[in-house]
């Protein structure tokens, strides 16, 4: 008997340990990501200033990256589910490294932009990749908490960014910067083919889960009830965040004077406070079902968090206090944000899935740099906030409304 329980442990710890490696090497891919995607906010008036253009001629840059990952996002999830996850992630890692290179090193602005463009094609592998590996592997008890890990490691690579970004851009200028980015993309890479082996090669398969996963797929799924309001849920979380992410720091200084400085430290909190929710979050989301209640508790503090920063001239510690405490209502939101789509996703259907619902990021990430520039360029710094509570507003609508899967697979309703 004490020989079959050794043996049971001994294949727990085993599975926990095998856990563990797939999240690290995830976690460590979604973080290079998300340093690409804070890459240029903290320089943005350095880069206008170096290529002698507007705002809305530098987020174009953003723009053309969003049009590019909303446009072959989902054609990658397909990918993904046909020659797996492994290959493409590799193979998105190295473009996004040779993407920064070429919007460092040619000379002009149509060669950043395009430079951002081909980074926007690799950004494409990320989240069909990560959320089929995880979605396959993780043991299922843990998967709150794996989406976490992965979500937390995206927002660690978003908030120190801001911090490594100006370093670097002190020594070597903001072109030395993004090849340091480069660098990471490279080094991340080369670890996973190092240590790649643990990954699945293909998307496990479930016997059992066959028939359902079957009856429907492809644009039948896609373009269902579920999928598309998961769509729009993203799009609404990428045009509240674009707002606070990409245009704090410029709009905080032109409608309350706040110095570039604090207003960054204040960017940093908001960004590293929101890592630490998505940790917390991961807890909560393995403990309830009830993933729409915690997305409203923590909308209804990002939208006050919003209003505050838009109407309110606060002293310097209060406003880094209230972006902080902000970052961590609305990154305790994530996780379960990824259990609402995972509940409604049959087996073999991951990367598809999680690529066509994460276009929503990249078309509100379309819109979102070209809107609230245009508002910085006319003056109206302030409207920036507005449209960002409306869209969290219809965020907290969208996540409350949805069908809960019961019994027969809910995407199916």
């Amino acid at each position: 008997m004490s020989s079959t329980s050794e043996r049971l442990v001994g294949a727990v710890d085993a599975g926990r340990l095998r856990d563990a490696k797939v999240i690290g090497i995830v976690a460590t891919a979604h973080f290079v990501s998300h340093v690409y995607i804070m890459l240029l906010p903290p320089i943005f008036l350095l880069v206008k200033d170096h290529f002698g253009v507007d705002y809305t001629d530098i987020a174009l840059a953003l723009t053309a990256y969003n049009v590019m990952s909303a446009l072959l996002q989902t054609p990658a999830g397909f990918l993904v589910d046909r020659i797996g996850a492994r290959v493409m992630l590799t193979l998105g890692l190295i473009l996004s490294g040779i993407a920064i290179c070429v919007s460092a090193l040619l000379p002009g602005y149509w060669a950043f932009l395009i430079g951002y463009a081909l980074l926007g094609v690799a950004n494409t592998v990320f989240h069909p990749a990560d959320y089929s590996i995880l979605s396959a592997t993780v043991d299922g008890k843990r998967m709150g908490k794996a989406f976490s890990v992965h979500t937390f490691a995206g927002y660690l690579g978003s908030g120190v960014t801001p911090a490594m970004v100006i370093a670097a851009v002190a020594i070597w200028g903001w072109n030395g910067g993004f090849l340091c980015a480069a660098v990471l993309s490279f080094a991340a890479a080369i670890l996973l083919m190092v240590t790649g082996g643990v990954l699945p090669r293909a998307p496990r398969k479930t016997t059992a889960a066959a028939p359902a996963s079957n009856s429907k797929v492809g644009l039948d799924l896609l373009l269902s009830g579920p999928i598309l309001r998961n769509l729009l849920f993203f799009f609404c979380l990428a045009m509240a965040n674009g707002g606070i992410q990409t245009f704090a720091v410029v709009s905080l200084g032109a409608i309350h004077g706040t110095s570039a400085e604090i207003a960054n430290i204040g960017l940093s909190g908001f960004l590293l406070f929101s890592a630490l929710g998505v940790l917390l979050g991961g807890i909560i989301a393995d403990r309830t079902p009830h993933h729409e209640w915690v997305a409203a508790v923590g909308f209804a503090f990002t939208s006050a968090m919003a209003i505050l920063l838009g109407w309110v001239d606060m002293p310097s510690a209060i406003l880094i206090f209230v972006m902080s405490l902000g970052g961590l209502l609305n990154g305790i939101i994530q996780p379960s944000r990824d259990m609402m789509v995972r509940a409604v996703t049959p087996v073999g259907s991951f990367g598809k899935v999680f690529g066509f619902v994460s276009t929503g990021f990249n078309l509100g990430g379309m819109v979102a740099p070209l809107a609230y520039a245009w508002l910085m360029d006319h003056g109206q710094p302030r409207l920036i906030y507005l449209i960002v509570v409306l869209f969290i507003l219809l965020a907290l609508v969208t996540c409350m409304t949805r069908r809960k899967p019961e019994g027969a697979p809910s995407w199916t309703r």
